[in-house]
């Protein structure tokens, strides 16, 4: 499976490496980030560890995470495939943007050639995702990359004591490119 691959308006997905470790760093120091790692990542050697799980994630066949970058190789963000399930085909979408990446349509971008990279290069059907029905711009980024709406997950996630509601989007192979 290739770990690079060109996405339009030259982003490019590619593989985490060590050297992202000060990218990552802040990233997740934004105050929008800093609850979405179960641990801080408030150091390098926190940042770096969180790249190498990324990595051993893909050796297991497990989960396919990638940094978004442009043509720089500036971290604009992370898009992956995760909770891999071979038996059924399926995988769940993740992504994140810098905050100086958010408004510009990366994440969507990112997530539409994720989700063709998973069909094509991973060997999948199925790709979910969910987001907090409070957060309007993920809800954009999953349409605009060509995921269904299909129901909604009362109080599933917890954040400062605050029960929330997700709602869960959908992709299939078969599905229309956006």
């Amino acid at each position: 499976m290739r770990d690079r691959v060109e996405a339009s308006s030259g982003l490019v997905l590619r593989r985490w490496m060590l050297g992202d470790a000060e990218s990552v760093m802040a990233a997740f120091a934004d105050p929008l980030m800093r609850e979405q790692n179960s641990e801080p990542i408030d150091s390098v050697q926190t940042a770096e560890r969180w790249i190498t799980d990324r990595n051993d994630q893909w050796a297991e066949d497990s989960a396919f995470s990638f940094a978004v970058v442009d043509g720089g190789d500036a971290v604009l963000g992370h898009v992956s495939v995760g909770a891999v399930n071979r038996r059924h085909s399926t995988g769940w979408v993740s992504y994140w943007t810098t905050a100086t990446a958010r408004g510009q349509g990366v994440a969507s971008r990112a997530c539409r050639t994720v989700a063709h990279w998973a069909f094509r290069e991973a060997g999948l059907f199925r790709l979910e995702l969910g987001h907090r029905v409070n957060n309007p711009g993920s809800c954009r980024v999953a349409q605009a990359a060509g995921f269904a709406v299909e129901g909604q997950q009362r109080q599933k996630l917890e954040y400062d004591g605050i029960r929330y509601d997700v709602e869960i989007h959908a992709r299939l192979a078969t599905d229309p490119e956006p």
